[in-house]
């Protein structure tokens, strides 16, 4: 590839961005921040990634080779790299976490009654059925009663009769601004990393695909989406159970670890002038 060749590749890709961008910065704006912060942030994402990702022969870069990658300053790469910040790293796991303990309440056969829906549990109980012995089963590191209190204070669960129960908005996620926020991170996080490795390789390694339409009536898309929601919600639950049932067969064998994530998102806006002229189609890609 010639100088030039990078270079309209380059501009090409800035305008990729700019698209890419947009949303993120709506949401940066909400949330009251400025681009003198994400500049700062930016700065150190470079170095990180750069480290992470771009090391010649397994070896720590130097802080020239990565001024160089990132054209951030050597003076801002010492700074960077002498701060750890660890509370991102914390709070995914806290998360995570979360989810786990609600995923195995709704899909564990212990769990859940002959029709398939999760039962109530005790707190504590003799037997093996409890939800103490739930969250003891996916960590010893917390206690039972921490991830019990952050789950009511997200409201998705509710004592009744010295039972807790499951509550509906379980099954569609937290209300709370932060784990919202964390949600936000990871979930659009791992499709922007499958999207990236998908652009970068020659034979893309991820599944990614769309449906997608224009000039259709809103009514149209109130059906869409309603179809969407219903058979993707099936799909999520029926994976759920089958991962779990996987990672409890899994649970002693030796060898490594992967983590995975399925995401399913539907969007809609008005359609403009400017958007493709009237496809009759749909496309994937």
């Amino acid at each position: 590839m010639t100088q030039q060749d990078h270079t309209n590749s380059s501009d090409a890709f800035l305008r990729v961005l700019r698209g890419l961008l947009r949303p993120l910065v709506r949401a940066m704006i909400a949330r009251g921040l400025t681009a003198p912060v994400i500049y700062s942030l930016l700065k150190r994402v470079f170095v990180e990634v750069a480290e992470e990702s771009f090391r010649l022969d397994d070896k720590p870069l130097t802080d020239s080779r990565v001024a160089m990658l990132t054209g951030v300053h050597r003076k801002d790469i010492r700074t960077i790299r002498a701060q750890e910040d660890g509370a991102p790293a914390e709070a995914r796991r806290k998360s995570a976490l979360l989810a786990t303990v609600i995923g195995q309440w709704m899909s564990h056969p212990d769990y859940l009654d002959n029709g398939g829906a999760p039962i109530a549990l005790s707190r504590t109980a003799d037997n093996d059925v409890s939800f103490d012995t739930l969250v003891r089963s996916l960590s010893k590191d917390v206690r039972p009663r921490t991830v019990l209190d952050e789950l009511m204070n997200a409201g998705l669960i509710e004592a009744r009769a010295d039972m807790l129960h499951l509550r509906a908005e379980a099954v569609v996620g937290t209300a709370t601004a932060s784990d919202k926020e964390v949600f936000f991170g990871a979930n659009v996080g791992d499709h922007l990393a499958a999207a990236t490795e998908n652009l970068l390789a020659d034979t893309p390694p991820f599944f990614e695909r769309s449906v997608f339409y224009n000039q259709m009536t809103p009514d149209a898309v109130d059906q869409i989406e309603a179809a969407a929601r219903a058979q993707s919600q099936t799909l999520l639950e029926a994976l759920n159970r089958q991962s779990s049932a996987l990672h409890r067969e899994g649970t002693d064998e030796d060898g490594p670890r992967e983590r995975y994530r399925l995401g399913i998102y539907f969007y809609r806006a008005t359609t403009k002038e400017a958007d493709t002229p009237d496809p009759k189609e749909s496309d994937e890609t």
